[in-house]
C-alpha cells in the first residue's frame, strides 16, 4: 500500500526428526537444521523488519552442558546479524577444530541443534529495542520447565491476563502480552510436572529417572488448553521446552496464519504457505494449515499430535493478510488478488464514462502489481467483447483495415511511478515528513496526454497521508485529465486489534470523511451520543458489548463517503479531478471466500474484545487522546 502500515509477525519452527548425522552425511554440515531456520526468516522479512530472532534447543545433553541458546537483533537489518553472529561461531570454531565428530561440535557450537524456533517483527507501538524482540526465554533448573516462547499475536485483554496472573501469585516482569502469554503457560507447565513429579515419588521413581518420565508425560495439549482458556486476540504462538517438546497453537477464529509440513526428515512450520514451500521443496499438497483452535504438538520423541485447543467458531482469518501483507508467491493469494482487481474494473469503467482510448492504467506501489495485472485482463476481456459485437454485427462487409483495428484494441498500460526506496528509510522526522514524503516517487514524464484518464490501482488506501502528500501531488506533473484512485480493498473504517497497526481512529480516512459529512449534515451532535453509547456500552461485560461506532456511517453510501474521501485529497494546488474508488466487501468475499475476517471494513470483530476496543479507541478519539485502546 502507498500508506506504511506495519504488521507483527513471521514465525517458524524447525524439528529435525533425525540424528545430527543423519544431516551432516547428507547435505554435509551439522548446522543444516540453521541453515533453513535463516531461509525461513528471510522469505519471511515482509512480515517483520524491526526485529528477528531465534532460539535452538539440543536433544539429550548432559548435565552441565548448555541446551539453549538464543540471538535477538532490532538493529537496520536484524536478520541478517543474528545468523552471522551464530555463522562465525560455527565457522571459528570448526576452524579450529577440524577433527571434531558431530557428537563433539554440538557439545561445543551453539545452534548446533535439532530444534529451532524463529520470529521477525514489527515494533507497532514504539518499542523497537532488543528487549522486545521474540523469543522470549523462561528458565528454571528443571530441565522440563525450561519454555521459549515467539509468535505472531496480538490480545485485547492483556490488562485482564496480567491481573490475572497477580492473582496466581505471580509477579510478571512487564506487562506486554507477550510476557503474559508467556507466564501463563509458564504457570500450567510448572503444575503439571509439580504434579507429575509428585505421582512418580509416591511410586518411588527416583529423581533422577522421574526427568526422563515427566518429559514424555507432559501433556502440552492440556496445558495449553488451560493456559488460553481466556486469551482474546488472534494468535499463532510457538513455543519450545527445555527437554525437547514443541508446540504452535492457533485462535480459534483462524486469524492469524499457520501452515505446516512434515516427513521423515523434518517437520516446520510457518506463517505463510509459500516459505516452507520454496526452503524445503516441497509439493504443494503435502504442506496443510493448522485448523483454527488446534495446537501442532511435537513430542521430543519426533511423534506428531494434532488436537483441539480451543472450541473453533466461525473461520474469520484476516483478509488484509490476503490483500497485503503476504507473499504474493502463493498461488491462492496470487489469484485472490488477481480478482480483486477484476472485480473492481466496473466502478472504473463507469468512472471514465466508458471512454477507455483515453484512459491510461497503472499501480503503485509494487505489491499492488498483481491485482493490477487482474485490472488489467478484466479490461481487455471488456474491450474483446466489445470488438466481437462489432465485428459480428458488421458480418462479411467488414474490411481487412476495420477488422485489424477492431482487433488491436488494448487496455493503455503505463508505468508512470517509480519508488525511490532508499529514500524511504529517512521518513522518520513528523516535522519534516511532508516535504521528505513528496519525494518518496518519480514520475514518467510523457507517458500521459491531458485529455487522458489516468487509473492507478493501490492494494488499499488506510490514512491517505502518502497519496495527498506524495502521489496525487506528483502524478498531477503528468497533466492528466482526471486521476482516479482504487483501492482492491474496502474502505477501512475500523481499527484492528490482532496485530496490524491500525489502532487510532483518526488515522483512517474513512472514518475522518464520516466525520466530516455528519458535520455538513448538521449531525455533528451524533458524535456526542456515540461516544455516550461507546462508554455505557463499554461497562458491560465482554461478551455483551456492542460495536457502538457501525452508527457513525450508518447515514452514509460508500460512493457518499468515497466522494468525500476524493474531496479531501485534492488540495488547492491539484489541477486534474480526483476521484477515489474502493472496492467492495461484497466483492472482496468474492474473490477471498475463505477468508472472511473483514472487520476492518465492516466493523463485525471475530472476538468480543475486539468490540470494546473499537468502543475505546472511539473514547479517546472524541477525549482527544492518543494512547493505545487496547
Amino acid at each position: 500500500m502507498s500508506d506504511q502500515l506495519n504488521h507483527e509477525c513471521g514465525l517458524a519452527l524447525i524439528r529435525l526428526l533425525k540424528p545430527l548425522d543423519f544431516y551432516k552425511k547428507k547435505y554435509g554440515t551439522t548446522t543444516y537444521g540453521l541453515n533453513k531456520l535463516y531461509l525461513m526468516l528471510e522469505k519471511q522479512h515482509n512480515r517483520g523488519q524491526d526485529g528477528a530472532g531465534f532460539a535452538s534447543v539440543k536433544l539429550n545433553v548432559k548435565p552441565g552442558e548448555r541446551f539453549m541458546h538464543r540471538e535477538r537483533s532490532a538493529s537496520q537489518n536484524p536478520i541478517q546479524e543474528i545468523f552471522n553472529l551464530s555463522n562465525q561461531r560455527v565457522t571459528k570454531e570448526l576452524k579450529s577444530n577440524p577433527k571434531w565428530s558431530v557428537q563433539q561440535q554440538k557439545k561445543n557450537i551453539p545452534h548446533v541443534s535439532e530444534l529451532f524456533l524463529g520470529h521477525v517483527r514489527y515494533g507497532t507501538f514504539g518499542r523497537n529495542s532488543v528487549d522486545a524482540v521474540h523469543p522470549f526465554l523462561r528458565q528454571n533448573n528443571w530441565m522440563h520447565r525450561n519454555l521459549i516462547v515467539a509468535g505472531n499475536f496480538n490480545m485485547t485483554n492483556n490488562k485482564e491476563l496480567f491481573e490475572n496472573l497477580v492473582s496466581l501469585g505471580q509477579h510478571p516482569k512487564e506487562m506486554s502480552d507477550t510476557v503474559t502469554v508467556m507466564e501463563k503457560i509458564g504457570h500450567f507447565l510448572d503444575d503439571a510436572v509439580a504434579k507429575i513429579y509428585k505421582n512418580l515419588k509416591k511410586e518411588g521413581v527416583s529423581k533422577m529417572d522421574a526427568s526422563t518420565i515427566i518429559g514424555e508425560s507432559i501433556d502440552l495439549i492440556k496445558i495449553l488448553k488451560k493456559a488460553s482458556k481466556d486469551w482474546d486476540g488472534g494468535y499463532a504462538i510457538g513455543g519450545l521446552l527445555g527437554h525437547g517438546d514443541a508446540f504452535v497453537v492457533r485462535d480459534p477464529a483462524g486469524i492469524r496464519p499457520a501452515y505446516y509440513h512434515a516427513d521423515d526428515e523434518i517437520v516446520v512450520v510457518a506463517s505463510e504457505r509459500p516459505v516452507i514451500k520454496t526452503v524445503f521443496n516441497t509439493p504443494e499438497n503435502s504442506i496443510k494449515e493448522i485448523d483454527p483452535g488446534f495446537g501442532l504438538i511435537i513430542k521430543k520423541s519426533g511423534k506428531i499430535i494434532i488436537r483441539n485447543v480451543n472450541k473453533p467458531v466461525r473461520k474469520k482469518s484476516c483478509s488484509f493478510e490476503r490483500i497485503y501483507f503476504s507473499r504474493g508467491s502463493d498461488k491462492e493469494i496470487y489469484n485472490e488478488r488477481k480478482k480483486l482487481g477484476r472485480l473492481v474494473f466496473p466502478q472504473i469503467l463507469k468512472a471514465v464514462e466508458n471512454d477507455l482510448k483515453n484512459t491510461v492504467f497503472s499501480y503503485i506501489p509494487n505489491t499492488a502489481e498483481v491485482s493490477f495485472y487482474g485490472l488489467v485482463h478484466e479490461a481487455q476481456d471488456h474491450m474483446n467483447k466489445i470488438a466481437e459485437k462489432k465485428i459480428i454485427k458488421a458480418g462479411n462487409k467488414i474490411s481487412r483495415d476495420k477488422l485489424k483495428t477492431l482487433l488491436s484494441h488494448r487496455p493503455r498500460i503505463e508505468k508512470v511511478a517509480i519508488k525511490d526506496a532508499k529514500l524511504r528509510t529517512f521518513i522518520t522526522d513528523d516535522s519534516n515528513r511532508d516535504e521528505l514524503v513528496k519525494h518518496v516517487y518519480d514520475v514518467t514524464y510523457g507517458s500521459i496526454k491531458s485529455t487522458d484518464n489516468l487509473v492507478i490501482i493501490d492494494d488499499s488506501i488506510v490514512r491517505g497521508t502518502t497519496l495527498q502528500k506524495s502521489i496525487i501531488k506528483m502524478l498531477d506533473r503528468l497533466s492528466p485529465k482526471k486521476i482516479i484512485i482504487v483501492s482492491s480493498a474496502p474502505q477501512i473504517r475500523y481499527p484492528d486489534c490482532y496485530g496490524i497497526d491500525m489502532a487510532r481512529m483518526t488515522d483512517l480516512i474513512a472514518f475522518r470523511a464520516s466525520i466530516e459529512l455528519l458535520k455538513e449534515n448538521s449531525n455533528g451532535s451524533i458524535v456526542k451520543k456515540i461516544y455516550e453509547k461507546c462508554v455505557e456500552e463499554n461497562k458491560k461485560t465482554v461478551s455483551k458489548i456492542r460495536n457502538c461506532v457501525k452508527e457513525i456511517y450508518d447515514s452514509f453510501t460508500d460512493d457518499m463517503i468515497s466522494s468525500k474521501i476524493s474531496v479531501m485529497l485534492k488540495e488547492d494546488d491539484i489541477k486534474a479531478d480526483i476521484v477515489v474508488i474502493y472496492q467492495s466487501i461484497k466483492n472482496l468475499h468474492k474473490a477471498c471466500p475463505d477468508h472472511l475476517g473483514d472487520w476492518y471494513f465492516s466493523g463485525n470483530y471475530p472476538t468480543p474484545g475486539g468490540n470494546k476496543v473499537v468502543n475505546q479507541a472511539f473514547i479517546n478519539y472524541y477525549e482527544g487522546s492518543n494512547k493505545r485502546a487496547y
